[in-house]
């Protein structure tokens, strides 16, 4: 009987669709680094085109940085500048193209001076919006722990600043962030946890049958911790491997964003997705402290929880109906 009332308030929370105001548009800011020869430039460019199709896609604010322009950072400093700090709308980030590492300090390498980690952290130190960085480059891991934060989701192209060839993973997640084909869950969007995990894959099926060895395995950190995860942590969407140290995996707060939603996520205002995404992680926590807790304390907590996502619902339709008005 406790199931049953669980599942009746679960099918209570599908939300409706119904006329909104316009929602602002999330921001896209594609940044492409040098290419040096003309393969990589021919290929950064292809990678920045499928960023921008999947933005317009989305009636993403795009602005792109790079091509032939001679100081790159000063564009990418105003165009940071002028962004709203904060707010419930993602920023995304996204860097194509080559990185630097030399033992110290970490390197995007753009037209005219390069954008080192710790300028980026300070570029972004204001913002207390959502904000989204893809580091697509090679040596991109050591950007991870400096731009770590709360409220951020960071991917790289590698696992440390050591891996300094030539990256093919910012390629194939500009193929994946809008490829229904990544869509694990089948809810009709991709996430970027989704893509992020496609584009590991693809990355990994190349050099496995270029019978190469792999010199580029990415990292996604979305908890703060600075840590960073692996694809191979994951079954489906879910971490199924736990770190020694028992820390929250991350994985959840990449696959509540789209930057393609499909129709019910629209109809949601920022802030309601906002409080829904809360809610979701709660749910998360709670779940994974279910083996260790009394059954009656965790259905308790889960039915409060639930009927918190009930009532969510009821204010984008007050026609919906919540089981305290049965």
């Amino acid at each position: 009987m406790r199931l049953l009332c669980l599942l009746v308030i679960l099918a209570l929370t599908t939300p409706r669709l119904v006329a909104e105001e316009a929602t602002p548009p999330v921001s896209v800011i594609v940044a492409v680094g040098a290419g040096g020869e003309l393969a990589y430039a021919d290929a950064f460019a292809r990678w920045a085109a499928n960023w921008h199709k999947a933005g317009e896609a989305a009636g993403a604010q795009l602005k792109s940085i790079g091509g032939d322009e001679s100081d790159s950072l000063a564009h990418l400093r105003q165009a940071l500048d002028a962004e709203p700090k904060d707010g419930p709308v993602e920023l995304w980030l996204v860097l194509l193209g080559h990185g630097t590492f030399d033992g110290h300090e970490a390197k995007f390498n753009l037209f005219g001076d390069d954008l080192t980690a710790s300028d980026l952290a300070s570029l972004l130190q204001p913002f207390h919006r959502p904000v989204i960085v893809v580091c697509g480059f090679s040596a991109s891991g050591a950007f991870l722990k400096p731009l770590s934060a709360a409220g951020r989701v960071i991917i790289t192209a590698t696992k440390a600043g050591s891996e300094n060839n030539f990256a093919r993973f910012g390629g194939y997640l500009s193929e994946a962030i809008a490829d229904p084909a990544a869509d694990l869950d089948k809810d009709g969007q991709t996430s970027l946890l989704e893509a992020w995990l496609a584009a590991a894959q693809r990355t990994a099926t190349y050099y496995k049958d270029e019978g190469r060895l792999a010199t580029e395995h990415s990292l996604l950190d979305d908890n703060g911790d600075g840590l960073g995860t692996p694809p191979d942590w994951f079954q489906g969407v879910r971490v199924v491997k736990k770190s020694t140290a028992n820390r929250s995996p991350d994985g959840l707060r990449a696959h509540q964003i789209h930057l393609v939603p499909n129709a019910a996520e629209r109809s949601l205002s920022p802030a309601m997705r906002a409080e829904r995404d809360g809610i979701e992680r709660d749910l998360a926590q709670l779940r994974d402290l279910k083996n260790s807790m009394p059954e009656e304390m965790y259905f308790t907590q889960l039915e409060s929880l639930l009927v918190k996502l009930a009532h969510l619902y009821q204010k984008q339709d007050p026609a919906l109906e919540t089981p305290a008005k049965r």
